[in-house]
């Protein structure tokens, strides 16, 4: 039989047709099989839910039993920002935590026992504090270069650009832990408030002293929904915030109403606890994790198909502020507004450079059976 050259053309199209149907349906199967087995792994997967008998539940803390959640903004949040998206399937074990952040009570104990010195106590270099300051600003006196940390001072007039944060935070020599609002203040009274005016390392250092350790990402913001997969941590009523938590209320950031009793930070356990146990998730002053704040961390999470105990980031990365590595931050503060930032919802979380203090950061601590074992193994 002979072929013409048009016969043969149309059998070369059929041919690559056919091989380029297979390839591609290969592919198409080797993805099938590898959501597969990302499901197998879901369907299988046993997390740590109880704690054994022989564990006491370390005082002041209360147990997250293991589970699964969806981490990020909750479909429908139209206050979530992009760095809280994609959402994504995540799994932890269980682990206990701090029923309340750290108080000045708490801190306190430890700085007597070990005569720590909080980074806003020890001198400082220029080079370190200018990252705290917007690009440009000019080098102050040296007077003004000495030991201290940042300040909230309410303006008195509106603020038309909300991003210029340098209108509401002062740098206050003398502020520290101690004296949350300046050498002429005092922690005397306020023993059940929450510590700040914390470093990373100073949270760090609090941990190693207590036998603890941070919590990641993961683990704080699954532990502050409390088994919800709700925007807040009570529900979608956004008109209970008050209710719930201490936030500003008012125009951010010239008039606080106090519709929920406070302007600044308030005594830990103020308000109900979450469906966990656990107080002040929301409001009153941000809390470490001990994830680094990495910017394409959550789509690389959305690949894996689901995090198992996710460790956060290998290294740092926001594009905002290329040259300092920051960790993330969570649970918003007593200045978050609707009007700023929003952030007392679990997905929300901001970045916060290691070396920085400020009046309204703090940290709760976490600790887990294996850690609980090996402790009681070295006495």
């Amino acid at each position: 039989m002979i072929f013409s050259q048009k016969d043969n053309f149309q059998t070369f199209k059929l041919l690559v047709f056919a091989l380029s149907f297979i390839f591609i349906q290969c592919k198409e199967n080797e993805k099938n099989a590898e959501e597969t087995k990302k499901e197998n792994v879901s369907e299988n997967l046993e997390l740590k839910t109880t704690y054994s008998d022989n564990i006491n539940v370390p005082e002041g803390m209360v147990w997250i039993p293991g589970g699964k959640f969806i981490q990020g903004a909750v479909e429908g949040d139209e206050m979530a920002v992009s760095h809280e998206k994609p959402a994504h399937k995540v799994a932890v074990d269980g682990f206990f935590m701090d029923e309340t952040e750290v108080t000045n009570a708490e801190f306190k104990e430890f700085v007597e026992a070990t005569g720590y010195k909080t980074v806003a106590e020890r001198d400082i270099i220029w080079e370190d504090i200018k990252k705290q300051l917007p690009p440009g600003t000019p080098k102050p006196a040296d007077s003004v270069l000495q030991p201290g940390s940042l300040i909230f001072k309410k303006t008195k007039n509106s603020v038309p650009n909300l991003y210029d944060y340098t209108q509401w935070w002062e740098w206050k020599v003398g502020a520290n832990w101690k004296h949350p609002q300046g050498p002429d203040s005092s922690i005397e009274g306020k023993e059940d408030y929450p510590v700040v005016h914390i470093a990373y390392e100073d949270a760090v250092a609090y941990c190693e002293w207590a036998g603890r350790r941070l919590p990641t990402e993961a683990e704080w913001e699954y532990a502050a929904r409390g088994g919800m997969d709700t925007k807040f941590a009570w529900g979608d009523d956004a008109s209970k915030l008050s209710e719930h938590a201490n936030t500003w209320e008012g125009e951010f950031p010239t008039e606080n109403t106090k519709t929920d009793g406070y302007e600044n930070k308030a005594p830990v356990k103020s308000y109900p606890p979450n469906e966990f146990g656990l107080y002040d998730t929301t409001g009153n002053v941000w809390e470490y994790t001990q994830d680094w704040y990495n910017t394409g961390y959550y789509s690389k999470l959305k690949d894996e198909g689901l995090a198992i105990n996710p460790q956060g980031p290998d290294k740092p990365y926001n594009p905002n502020n290329p040259q300092i590595p920051e960790k993330v931050i969570k649970g918003g503060s007593f200045l978050c507004a609707a009007s700023y930032c929003a952030s007392y919802r679990p997905s929300a979380r901001m970045a916060n450079a290691m070396d920085s203090s400020q009046e309204h950061l703090g940290f709760r601590t976490v600790v887990t059976e294996e850690m609980l074992k090996e402790q009681q193994m070295k006495k």
